[in-house]
C-alpha cells in the first residue's frame, strides 16, 4: 500500500466553538421564514458589539422564535443553531 500525506494539524481558537446555549435539541423541523440574502449572525446580543460569529446563507430556512419589533430577532435553523440576526433579511414562508 502506498504512502499518503496528512494535512497539517490546526487548532481552532476558543471562539470557533458554538456555545451550548446556542443549540436547540431536537432541532426544529418546521420553519416560518427563509433568509433572503447572506447575512451575519451573532451568538450574543448585537448590542454587546463585536464581529459576527458566522453567516446564514441565502435560502436557509429558519423558525422565528423571538422578535420584539426591532431590527434584530432570534431564529433557529434546521441544525438547531439558535442565533440573533437581522429581521429585515428574512422573508415569510
Amino acid at each position: 500500500m502506498g504512502e499518503f500525506l496528512r494535512p497539517p494539524v490546526t487548532v481552532l481558537p476558543e471562539n470557533a466553538l458554538v456555545p451550548d446555549k446556542n443549540f436547540i435539541f431536537p432541532p426544529p423541523n418546521q420553519f416560518t421564514h427563509e433568509v433572503s440574502k447572506p447575512q451575519p449572525f451573532y451568538f450574543t446580543d448585537v448590542q454587546e458589539g463585536g464581529p459576527p460569529n458566522g453567516q446564514l446563507e441565502a435560502g436557509t430556512k429558519v423558525i422565528l422564535l423571538v422578535h420584539d419589533g426591532g431590527d434584530y430577532c432570534r431564529v433557529a435553523d434546521g441544525r438547531g443553531l439558535y442565533v440573533q440576526t437581522s429581521f429585515k433579511g428574512l422573508s415569510k414562508l
